[in-house]
């Protein structure tokens, strides 16, 4: 059986290209931080995307794998952009409509099943479980080379505007 087959986000917007500039700032996915991650999240059917490739400085105590930090990282900041475009998409609006719609983080779980690769490209995928007013919880895969090597869990909280 093949893997899911990776979409051609470019003339997609991502979910964080939509963020108002005081929330861009994010070291995981903030478009104004050119330190961070800058991870880009999109839909992908019912499903949300992203792909992250770590850096060499991205590296686990254990040699030639990610550091857990970043998978952690990469879970919350794919969560909470995933966690406003299924507000937005339960809304039934655009998310370049007002007002915007942000979330935080009020947990997250995090699985480690096998040690991650380093040097490869990773895919984030983010399965929307339930979405109520102030809060909606995400699953999420982390995958490299085709193998899921975390889980996550999040419960995230809609900021009140």
């Amino acid at each position: 059986m093949e893997g899911p087959i990776k979409m051609n986000h470019t003339t997609q917007k991502a979910f964080q290209d939509f963020y108002p500039e005081e929330y861009s700032h994010c070291y995981g996915c903030g478009k104004s931080n050119p330190n961070g991650h800058q991870l880009k999240s999109y839909w992908d059917g019912d499903e949300t995307v992203a792909h992250f490739t770590p850096k060499s400085y991205h590296t686990g105590g254990y040699p030639d794998n990610v550091y857990g930090g970043i998978i952690a990282s990469l879970f919350d900041c794919h969560g909470t952009a995933s966690a406003a475009a299924a507000a937005f998409r339960d809304e039934v609006r655009g998310m370049d409509t007002l007002p915007a719609i942000r979330f935080i983080t009020a947990s997250l779980k995090v699985d480690y099943l096998k040690p991650t690769p380093h040097g490869v490209e990773l895919e984030v995928r983010g399965h929307i479980v339930e979405v109520k007013p102030r809060k909606v919880t995400v699953e999420m895969t982390l995958s490299a080379n085709g193998e899921v090597c975390a889980k996550g869990h999040m419960i995230a909280v809609r900021l009140r505007e």
